[in-house]
Parts: structure tokens; sequence; C-alpha cells
């Protein structure tokens, strides 16, 4: 991801360095990232409200707490019977926190277990020497959709009845005696994330507080295109595919991009004469959800090109797809140029997204690549020219993009590696 460079930094040294950030860290160090020893304990999942309430949300925090120690307590007593011997009941990590992302690293090896955006932690909750950290993956829209969650997870949550929006949430438990300076820092964190966008963008940040930005983001709704289009239950559906065994599926998959409502991976080249492209069930821009029952939702763009390469071996593919067109489209409302965008540009590539901020919520999406900006093509347009174009926009700001990396396989720029 982007950083505003040092130099950069040193231009705006008239503004106040940062401006009511309180917290345990000096806010420099969060912009580099700080580490914190501690324990994992365990992850599980739930369904949440896109706003809960501050007790809803400690609730949940316990809920996701209980349910991680009573795993352990079951494993801890198949391991003393002898049925099944496990991993230890609990791992020692370094908790990274930076403005731009929280890592869980091995403590031993270094290597990342777990790596979030700073912008999809939706609530931080420290209970005594324990820390919940929660974080928004997929929204659920109705029934037939949350049918798709893992049902070994589904099976203890209790969903609205109505048709509210749900979200699916990752909660990861911790233990550590720095528990609350933890949880004090993650909120830090995001404040200073908040006025780095604000200098970033030439702002001073006494010029415009963070509730006034709030108060705008109240009278927004979140205007997004998978909200509408994932709705709707014919864009929804399961192929099959028929193939040789030994014969790869024959497609190239990337990122839905962060900011995405659900965040997958997306089909952007089919090989010719290859049985993807053959069964004629497969379109560029379609986004994956599950293969043969396995979903793909939320998981690393590496994790889900194992998963496909392991299908070689097999002769009949079932996969569940969004049919969605190739390029997104985003609408961004601002009403004057006191109200910084919330997002990072370089040759015409989103490099970095603010959470919460007006264009995540007019669904840009990081490592997309612009290809218009109200009606204007920007394929072609140099840098500093699209800045110029953005950093002077106001009003309703409409966009098309696309995964920079399917743009450059439709554009020749890179050979295809087909799975």
């Amino acid at each position: 991801m982007c950083q505003v460079k040092r130099s950069q930094r040193k231009s705006l040294a008239s503004f106040p360095t940062y401006v009511d950030v309180p917290g345990p860290c000096d806010p420099e160090d969060l912009i580099d990232g700080i580490i914190f020893a501690a324990n994992y304990l365990g992850s599980t999942q739930l369904l949440s409200e896109r706003t809960p309430t501050k007790s809803a949300r400690m609730q949940q925090a316990q809920e996701a707490m209980s349910r991680v120690r009573t795993a352990q307590a079951q494993a801890k007593i198949r391991n003393k019977q002898g049925t099944e011997s496990g991993p230890p009941s609990c791992t020692e990590v370094d908790l990274f926190i930076s403005t731009q992302r929280i890592k869980v690293l091995s403590a031993y090896t270094q290597d990342t277990m777990m790596d979030h955006p700073l912008r999809t932690i939706s609530y931080i909750a420290d209970i005594g020497n324990m820390v919940v950290l929660m974080a928004r993956r997929k929204m659920i829209r109705s029934q037939s959709a949350q049918e798709n969650l893992d049902t070994a997870e589904t099976q203890h949550t209790n969903p609205a009845r109505d048709d509210r929006r749900q979200y699916k949430m990752i909660c990861h438990v911790f233990e550590s005696e720095d528990a609350q300076l933890i949880a004090q820092s993650i909120g830090q964190a995001f404040s200073v994330a908040y006025q780095e966008f604000l200098r970033a963008n030439g702002i001073d940040p006494e010029d415009l507080s963070q509730r006034e930005y709030s108060d705008l983001l109240n009278t927004q709704d979140m205007y997004n295109d998978d909200l509408i289009h994932f709705s709707k239950s014919e864009n929804c559906r399961d192929v099959y595919i028929e193939k040789q065994k030994g014969e790869i599926l024959g497609v190239v998959i990337v990122e839905s991009g962060w900011g995405s409502i659900l965040p997958t991976v997306i089909i952007a080249s089919l090989m010719h004469g290859g049985p993807a492209a053959k069964s004629g069930r497969l379109n560029i821009g379609d986004q994956i959800m599950t293969v043969n029952g396995t979903s793909l939702v939320g998981l690393p763009l590496s994790t889900c090109q194992s998963i496909i390469k392991g299908l070689k071996s097999q002769s009949r593919i079932k996969m569940n797809i969004v049919r969605c067109p190739p390029v997104t489209m985003v609408l961004i409302r601002r009403p004057d140029l006191r109200y910084q965008l919330g997002f990072s540009v370089q040759n015409g590539i989103i490099c970095s997204l603010m959470r919460g901020g007006i264009a995540e919520r007019g669904g840009v999406r990081v490592g997309h690549r612009i290809i218009e900006i109200n009606g204007q093509s920007v394929v072609a347009t140099p840098h500093e020219k699209i800045v110029h174009i953005l950093s002077n926009a106001v009003g309703e700001i409409h966009m098309k993009t696309m995964p920079a990396a399917m743009y450059r396989l439709l554009t020749a720029q890179e050979q295809p590696v087909y799975i």
C-alpha cells in the first residue's frame, strides 16, 4: 500500500503535528508500526448488523471469547483421551499494529499468520487480559445467501429474521498482559490514519473536524453496485464444468480488491480451448463464491489459486458464481473541497483507502485501475492530471474501475498464467 513520502510530510510541517489524538503511543510510531507480544487462542465467526450498539458489540466479543475457550477445552479433552492430537491450545505471536494494517506474526518465525487492513476492523474489546479483534468479512442480504455460510459456524448464530443487512464477522481472540494497551493503540491508529489522509491531501486537520466528516457520512447511503447486484438472485448461479482428469481449469483469477462488499476472486482471463472457456458458463468479471462447496470469500489470492490448482485431478467441478461485469461503477458524493476523498492514487491505480470514508461508501476499491472519471477516459492520462481531476472534483463523482491485474491482462501488458 502506498504511503506518504517523508519529503511530503516535511512540506506539511506548518500544520499541527496531530490534533486531539489521545492514546498510549507516539503517532509517528503508529505510522511505521508497533508490536505487542500476545498468545493467539483461536478464531470464530458470527453475524452482525452493520451498526450495532456498543453493548451489542461487547456481547458479541464475549460470545466469541466463550466459543474459543469452549473449543480449547474440548480439544484438551480429546487430546487427553488420545482420540486426537492437535496443535497447542495457544500460540505465541507478535501483534503488529499500524495506521495501514494489523498483522499477526509467529513469534518464532515471523511468518504472517493473519493480515487485516485497518479499515476492515470493526471493533476491539479488551476483557481482563483478553483482546477480541473483530473484522468485517461479507454482507448477508437474505436467508438464501446465508445458507452459503459454513454450517459449523452458522449453527451458533441468531441472524435477524427480517431483511436487515447482516455482516459476517471474523473474531480473533488473544491473551496478553498488555490487553488494554493493545485495544487503545488500535483505536488510536484509526485517529492517526484519518489525520494522515488529511495531511497527505494538504488539509489542515484543524480545518475539518472528525465530527464534521462523520456528520456528512451519516447523511449518505452506502452506494456500491455490489449491494444491488448481489441481491438479485438471477445474478447468482451454480455452474458445472466438465474436464479431463489431469487437465487444468484454464482460468486466471485476481482479487476483487479491498473495499469490496464481498471480498473474493474474479475471473480475469479464460484460456482459449480450455474447459472453463469451452463450457460457455463462465465470463471475465464473474466472481467466484465457492468451488466444490469450499467458500473462497475472504481468502487470500494465493489460497484461492491453490484450491483451483487442486482441481486438476477432478473431472467435474461445481462452482457458485455471481455474474458481474468486469468494470466496477463508483459514485462518490463530495459536498466541497474541504472533504477529502479518502483514497490515494499512483499512476491511475488506487493504492490506499480510508476506512469509513466517502470513497469507501462510493465503492472505491484498493488495487483497481481507474478507467473513467465523470465519463472521461483516463487510461492514457498522466498521473499528475488524474490527481488534479480528483482533487478538484466536487458533487457527484462517477468513476469506472477494474482490478489493475485484469486491466494489464486485457491490454496485453502481461501474459496470462492459467491454472
